[in-house]
């Protein structure tokens, strides 16, 4: 009676279906409460340091540092120590003003008088107006005085102000900016944007930076998604000593390394480069990060349209469903099939899923699209490890009474195939087409005898462990152990593709693997240990049978004896493994490799009708010895042709390198001495099992 599960595939997939939902629905429940929030960060972090090392920043912005290199060249040359007189930054200012500069974008605050007094701020102020493209910074103070802007010279004579102000995550990491920030007393641009509106006249610079923001792909706050490029070395920099050196150099007529024209059209950021000097802070490519960088990725984002486009919010949702459902349904049609190994195949199939929305999240990462990774690797994962823990609970049952009823006699692997597709799995005889296996070991009792207890159970051990190890690897199924014999078929309780071939190669892997241990067996044994195998094809009734109280899977039939037989069989030829005629042909009608010679016409003991048996030989071994072997076909017709003299001729030159070969040639001396019957075809008697 098969067992047989009404409607649970059915119900199956409508659980898996509405655990896929309920997934899904916990997903954005735990993402919109910010529960995913580090986690994102960090998954967008490690994108942005991923992807930023194949950008290409702007090399028409670039920025002058005052490094620790100029602040001790200057203070060697000129005597100026920290901080230096504004007319240094004159002199900056006047060297990209020659140069045709964009802009210098002053990341500095000038929010107190010179302290060198004097003309000093008078001297900057006027270079800077002169230059008409200078511009100065303002930042909003936590404190209740508000904005801070630079002193009134400064400020009068800047072509703008811009507001430096940063924007910080939860974890105080900038991965965002803004375009422009509105203060008491007006909207101010970020000093990243600055630069663009420096042609426009006053007017017309609120309507423009209200056309950019409806050009960039903004976030619900206004602000952007910045695409960093890598450190802010990548771009053009140069040492403010070494302008203010070449300035002097240019303007005296004298031949320097750098000249106003290489700055042609370039938009200059002077920044504090040296340590302990700039504003440090931290971004997804750097823990420690001027923050003039993060204006300069603002404006070159702008510039090459690089910013990052954050999917909205419904694709986000489609994404997490529809990845959610992609989990569950990899472990529902893999658990319907009858593949053997499902687990592993559903592991690899969920965990090339995750990879592959990794690697599809960081490809569009790279091509300017932002898809958040945390809720849909939540949503695949989760739906695995739910939809796993249900199978788990709802097979369970079923599972641990195949398991437990079968583990006894078949190979894990046959039950794990009864556990994934119970339906193959009947309790009762069955009647099937199998391949029967019998072994046993050449003269055992006499190996046996003078053997101690211990030695002989490690000995049958390692003996057993080895050829069972063979057998149940190719799906066979041992029926029983008797003493050092062993009993098997394939193709029940479950079907095998070609079972006779995987028998036949199962056998020749059980004899070179003996073979190959024969050191190892003879110190035990004192002996090698040699097997003879019995196998052949045909139908058997195959089940459990036995009392109620104890029974055994096992296999009865005529078809199992003839098996019995042939390995006994081999006893008159000497030989070690002998296949029937229906095994040879389904065998090789599977396809398989092997060469088999024909040993005989024979008639085995309760038998009256012959069975033409036959000795599997390696194909390799057969092209070798391809004279001997087809001298002895031509021997054994000559044989069943009654031909004995000339059959004894060969075999009797073959017998040297062939115990078979030498059993027929002392047959053939016998038949001549003493003729067969009228009756006889060529048959080979077996007087013994």
């Amino acid at each position: 009676m098969k067992i047989k599960f009404p409607g649970f595939f059915k119900k199956r997939l409508i659980t898996f279906i509405l655990i896929s939902v309920g997934i899904f629905c916990l997903g954005c429940v735990l993402n919109f409460s910010g529960a995913f929030d580090y986690i994102e960060h960090k998954a967008y972090d490690a994108r942005m340091n991923f992807t930023s090392r194949y950008t290409v920043p702007d090399d028409n912005i670039c920025f002058v540092g005052v490094d620790q290199y100029s602040i001790d060249s200057l203070l060697q040359e000129r005597g100026y120590g920290w901080p230096w007189p504004r007319s240094v930054y004159s002199e900056i200012v006047d060297f990209f003003h020659e140069a045709g500069a964009k802009c210098v974008a002053f990341d500095v605050f000038f929010t107190e008088p010179s302290v060198y007094k004097g003309s000093d701020d008078t001297v900057f102020a006027q270079s800077c107006a002169q230059f008409g493209k200078v511009v100065q910074v303002m930042f909003d103070s936590k404190s209740s005085s508000g904005q801070v802007f630079p002193i009134k010279p400064l400020r009068n004579s800047a072509a703008m102000i811009a507001n430096i102000t940063s924007l910080k995550d939860s974890d105080d990491i900038i991965r965002r900016a803004r375009l422009s920030f509105s203060t008491k007393e007006g909207e101010y641009p970020s000093l990243g944007i600055a630069p663009v509106l420096l042609d426009l006249p006053p007017e017309s610079v609120q309507a423009e930076l209200g056309k950019i923001k409806k050009e960039v792909p903004s976030l619900k706050d206004g602000s952007v998604l910045l695409r960093y490029k890598g450190n802010i070395d990548r771009y053009p920099h140069y040492s403010a000593y070494d302008i203010l050196r070449d300035w002097n150099l240019y303007k005296n007529g004298q031949e320097s390394e750098l000249v106003p024209a290489d700055f042609e059209d370039a938009v200059i950021f002077f920044i504090l480069y040296a340590p302990g000097l700039y504003d440090i802070c931290s971004t997804p490519v750097s823990q420690v990060y001027p923050g003039a960088g993060v204006h300069m990725t603002l404006l070159d984002n702008y510039l090459n349209g690089e910013f990052l486009h954050k999917i909205p919010l419904w694709a986000q949702l489609l994404v997490c469903l529809v990845l959610s459902f992609a989990s569950s349904f990899t472990v529902y049609g893999i658990g319907c099939t009858k593949f053997r190994g499902r687990n592993p195949l559903m592991i690899f199939l969920v965990t090339a899923l995750v990879l592959l929305t990794i690697v599809f999240s960081t490809v569009s990462f790279a091509a300017g699209i932002y898809v958040p990774l945390t809720c849909a690797l939540f949503c695949i994962v989760s739906s695995f490890v739910a939809c796993l823990f249900f199978s788990y609970t709802s097979e369970g049952k079923q599972r641990r009474f195949i398991k437990s009823a079968f583990s006894q006699y078949l190979s894990p692997a046959v039950v794990d195939r009864l556990i994934n597709d119970p339906s193959k799995l009947e309790l009762g005889g069955e009647k099937r087409h199998i391949t029967i296996f019998f072994s046993d070991i050449q003269s055992f009792t006499s190996i046996s005898e003078p053997l101690e207890p211990e030695k002989l159970t490690d000995l049958l051990n390692r003996y057993l462990t080895l050829m069972t190890d063979i057998i149940l690897e190719s799906g066979g199924t041992i029926d029983k152990y008797e003493g050092d014999a062993i009993i098997a078929f394939w193709n029940a309780p479950v079907d095998i593709n070609c079972h006779a071939r995987v028998a036949v190669e199962a056998a020749m892997k059980c004899q070179k693997a003996i073979e190959e241990k024969t050191e190892e067996f003879s110190k035990i044994a004192g002996r090698p240990l040699l097997t003879r195998i019995g196998l052949n094809t045909g139908d058997a009734i195959v089940g459990n049978m036995g009392s109620r109280q104890r029974f055994d899977y096992t296999m009865l039939g005529d078809s199992v004896n003839l098996a019995s037989r042939l390995e006994g069989f081999n006893k008159q030829f000497g030989t070690y493994l002998m296949c029937s005629e229906t095994t040879v042909r389904e065998a090789s009608r599977e396809g398989c490799p092997l060469y088999f010679r024909e040993l005989a016409r024979a008639v085995v003991v309760g038998k009256k009708e012959p069975v033409v048996v036959f000795e599997p030989v390696e194909r390799a071994v057969f092209l070798q010895r391809k004279i001997f072997f087809e001298s002895f076909d031509r021997a054994l017709h000559l044989f069943y042709d009654a031909d004995f003299v000339q059959a004894q001729k060969i075999f009797s030159e073959l017998s040297v390198q062939d115990e078979a070969s030498a059993r027929y040639a002392a047959k053939c001396s016998e038949f001549i001495n003493s003729a067969p019957g009228t009756d006889w075809h060529g048959e080979w008697k077996a007087a013994q099992k």
